[in-house]
């Protein structure tokens, strides 16, 4: 029995993702992790001041794991960029858009994905999929590339090329779309009134036509009750993820957005909602800031896992899930060196070139743009 419930602990822990405050391994840091065996770090701005410290942080945190470990972080370029104040900003997925040039939607995953090896990481949780309706610009700004969900492929299919190229592990995110979303979900729950045939046409698109590229799904706290009556976030909604699963045919890891953001917290709180997103069907509970807030999600669910046989069975499938995606995609993990000095200096150049790149090439087409539509508005001259 008890062999069995140290299987249990140890199958509950690679359902978990979690971050922490810090910029250096603690013998507080070392015991969580020790005693929790999650199946992934994230990193963000507070825990990242140069990169050979990053990297040794996220070194010392998996001599910690007996398990290969998801190493995290949310990189997209723009607004949402952590190593801003270490490598220098990178150009936001509208500005590279904007390009219209595949070749450098490719190079922005390349350039994120190198940087990103370099400093230890192993998982980017871009790109966005949301589309740039007008709802949502005030809440996803630049980090959407269109309205039009097969241009957002377009530039989407490059940058997972351009992630993967550099050994880097995507993720499509926010399932089933927020792009009519009027609310920052960090905050609040977004309401989407809209039905499912017009979202399988649109927002859904992009996950239909990536399924097989995207090593990772992560799924939004927003509602969508034309869909499923009612106002559960789509986290915590077996119904969407079995869109996901069987309707769609995605066959990789689901993640959960921060289940600490205010969208999903407003249904439940912190340690049903870990539940209620695993037994939905997902398998990553991402918990990114609080330590009390991971230890009550871990706490709830080996509870549930104790006294409900059907959770149970959902919890060792999605850990045998987790396991075995890292067997397969982690089995010859490149070796990397903390980054020198010289390295993290050519990296910055690279970066600042790539955006220079971004920005001439984006004037350009904004200019063949204009030329075209000044070449369409002018009047004919009338035949004689």
């Amino acid at each position: 029995m008890q062999k069995a419930h140290l299987e249990a602990h140890r199958s509950i822990g690679q359902l978990l993702i979690v971050g922490f405050d810090g910029t250096a391994m603690t013998p507080r840091l070392s015991s969580l992790l020790a005693r929790l065996q999650p199946a992934g770090v994230i990193l963000f701005a507070r825990n990242i001041k140069t990169p050979s410290q990053t990297w040794r942080l996220l070194r010392d945190c998996q001599k910690c794991l007996s398990t290969p470990l998801f190493t995290c972080v949310d990189l997209e370029g723009g607004s949402v960029d952590r190593f801003r104040d270490v490598l220098g900003p990178a150009p936001s997925a509208a500005d590279v858009f904007a390009t219209a040039d595949h070749k450098l939607f490719r190079k922005h995953g390349q350039v994120i994905g190198e940087n990103c090896r370099a400093l230890g990481f192993n998982v980017d949780f871009a790109p966005v999929l949301d589309l740039a309706f007008a709802a949502s610009r005030s809440v996803m700004s630049s980090r959407v590339v269109s309205a039009n969900p097969r241009e957002t492929v377009s530039y989407a299919r490059e940058f997972l090329a351009g992630l993967r190229a550099a050994s880097i592990l995507g993720c499509g995110k926010h399932f089933p779309g927020l792009g009519e979303g009027k609310l920052d979900s960090h905050h609040q729950l977004p309401v989407i009134d809209k039905p499912l045939k017009k979202l399988w046409a649109e927002d859904l698109l992009p996950y239909r036509m990536l399924r097989a590229q995207m090593p990772m799904v992560m799924i939004s706290h927003a509602a969508y009750p034309l869909v499923t009556k009612d106002k559960t976030p789509a986290s915590l909604s077996k119904l969407w993820i079995t869109v996901l699963r069987k309707r769609i045919g995605y066959r990789n890891l689901i993640v959960s957005d921060d289940l600490e953001m205010g969208g999903v917290l407003s249904a439940a709180p912190i340690g049903q909602a870990a539940v209620e997103f695993i037994r939905a069907g997902g398998d990553l509970c991402l918990i990114c800031h609080r330590e009390d807030y991971i230890a009550e999600a871990h706490e709830e669910l080996v509870k549930t896992t104790a006294v409900d046989p059907k959770f149970a069975k959902r919890v060792a499938e999605a850990a045998r899930r987790v396991l075995m995606f890292k067997k397969k995609s982690m089995k010859t993990p490149r070796r990397t060196k903390s980054p020198s000095d010289s390295m993290s200096e050519r990296l910055s150049r690279n970066l600042w070139e790539f955006g220079e790149q971004v920005r001439l090439e984006s004037l350009l087409c904004a200019e063949k743009d204009r030329a075209e539509k000044d070449r369409a508005e002018k009047p004919r001259r009338p035949r004689p």
